[in-house]
């Protein structure tokens, strides 16, 4: 192992560089930030690209977008250690507040954040959200965000995959999480081009979808869009209600015309997509979907969602479940607030403490086991509607 330290710095004194470097690979990445403040010599180690590389994808950590990421700080939490590390908030926009609704896609030592919905204090009326077409880098290197090429058509709630180094979106809208409904829809489907850092325009979707789910299939030659909202109807002429999908529509990755696959659900078994993961298990993905408590594995063969299992647990005090895929294991996450009471001689203080609850599931061992961890969030946040996103370094 290549230890790069500027002009043959000693990383341990005591020990050669490449065996200094061998062991400080060893620590959890969460640790990571915590270690570069040690000295001058650990900090260029630790954030050199042949030293992340030597981490041989070990450190599976799942990340948590809570809020808004350019005001509230996201956090990677590695799940083996029970350690918890703060990324810096993205490049702020003063103009813009509230983003929502957008994706965190892994793609090597990078991880992206996609469009999203937001208020712009620009736009009339202000409390319109409007879709963004932002993208952002997260570089594990340097630790810091890159602004990359805007997408062509602003959109969050939209379908997302990522296929032999470009990510493709389909579909989506201005839809956010403060309005149960409305919201616009598109249909246009656009891929990005990591190394040329450009979008390019591909065919767009048989009609105009939002709130899908994206994967790619077919041994990685075609692109799934799932479920998700078209047109919208009201009750009474007032309030807005959505017709949902029940089918699906792909297309071959290197472009083509879409064709539509069959409802996967019955009439009468379900009126919205839940959310939706993939395993990815050697180029053969296999999709869950968590509905309620229960886990549902979708058959391609028969084109219908099938029982898997379900959650030991219900979410306790009344919050909600976030759903995410980490090292080939269906993590069903929630987090709860406890407050804990001290007095002293004068008072009785009140201590809000944040807790992150984890029942995992293993798809190959049918088994389930479970975790529990102090969560740096001191306040009530529903990560249903916060983004979980998982990374290997």
């Amino acid at each position: 192992m290549n230890s790069d330290c500027d002009g043959g710095a000693t990383v341990i004194p005591g020990l050669p560089n490449d065996v200094a470097a061998w062991i400080l690979s060893k620590v959890p990445y969460s640790h990571h930030a915590r270690l570069k403040s040690t000295c001058k010599s650990w900090k260029l180690l630790l954030s050199s690209r042949s030293f992340l590389n030597s981490l041989n994808k070990r450190n599976h950590l799942l990340c948590i977008f809570p809020q808004d990421p350019s005001i509230a700080s996201p956090f990677l939490f590695d799940p083996n250690a029970l350690a918890w590390c703060p990324l810096p908030p993205m490049p702020c926009n003063p103009q813009v507040y509230g983003l929502c609704n957008f994706a965190a896609v892994p793609l090597g030592p990078h991880l992206y954040v996609l469009g999203g919905s937001l208020f712009d204090t620009r736009s009339f009326p202000i409390d319109r959200p409007s879709p963004s077409s932002a993208t952002f880098r997260f570089n594990f290197h340097d630790f810091s965000w890159e602004p990359r090429a805007p997408m062509l058509t602003p959109r969050g709630s939209f379908a997302c995959a990522v296929v032999q180094g470009r990510i493709l979106v389909a579909g989506g809208g201005s839809r956010h999480t403060m309005f149960g409904a409305a919201g616009t829809r598109i249909r246009s489907v656009e891929q990005y081009e990591v190394g040329r850092d450009r979008w390019v325009a591909m065919d767009p979707l048989p009609g105009f979808r939002a709130g899908c789910v994206g994967f790619v299939g077919g041994k990685g030659r075609e692109f799934w869009v799932v479920g998700g909202y078209g047109a919208s109807r009201t009750i009474s002429g007032v309030f807005p209600v959505d017709e949902y999908y029940r089918d699906a529509v792909v297309m071959g990755v290197e472009g083509g015309a879409w064709r539509e696959v069959g409802d996967v659900w019955r009439d009468g078994e379900r009126v919205r997509v839940g959310k939706i993961v993939v395993v990815d298990d050697d180029g053969c993905p296999t999709l869950f979907m968590l509905d309620g408590n229960e886990i549902l594995r979708y058959d391609m063969s028969s084109n219908r969602w099938l029982y898997e299992s379900r959650v030991p647990k219900k979410a306790p005090y009344n919050s909600s479940f976030g759903f995410v895929v980490l090292a080939g294991e269906l993590y069903v996450v929630t987090h709860f607030c406890v407050a804990i009471f001290s007095e002293t001689r004068r008072s009785r203080l009140q201590k809000r403490v944040g807790t992150l609850f984890i029942q995992i599931y293993d798809p190959k061992n049918k088994k389930w086991r479970s975790l529990l961890s102090k969560s740096p969030f001191d306040y009530p946040i529903d990560i249903s509607s916060a983004v979980l996103s998982s990374i290997c370094l």
